[in-house]
């Protein structure tokens, strides 16, 4: 029984480990990302603020921010949102399913990769 509690907080701990390690990924590309597009890097890791800022980035006015309170809207406004910001960088329809998919490998490409931004 003893070996049972012991594997079981092993398993939970590498899968936090792990989660925490994606998490870390995202946070390190989107900061990139937001800081090749002239906008401040901390904003990464500020709720609801780094929404608005990826509004910004992707060429979207402020209010949409409301959309995402609003259920299936928001899953909607999301992937137009990751569309925008992949197309600024000029990344085609490929490069934004794998943001949507993988945003763990792909914020980190797009972030430190030699993509460019292109303003609104």
């Amino acid at each position: 029984m003893a070996g049972d509690t012991s594997t079981m907080f092993a398993l939970f701990t590498t899968m936090l480990l792990l989660y925490l390690g994606l998490i870390i990924l995202i946070v390190a590309g989107i900061w990139k990302v937001f800081v090749k597009a002239g906008q401040p890097g901390w904003a990464a890791i500020i709720p609801i603020y780094n929404i608005y800022i990826l509004l910004k980035i992707a060429c979207k006015p402020g209010w949409w921010l409301i959309l995402y309170i609003i259920p299936l809207v928001n899953i909607i406004v999301a992937i137009i949102v990751t569309s925008n910001i992949s197309k600024n960088f000029g990344k085609g329809t490929g490069f934004t399913i794998g943001l949507i998919l993988l945003p763990f490998i792909f914020y980190p490409i797009l972030g430190f990769g030699d993509a460019t931004y292109k303003k609104c």
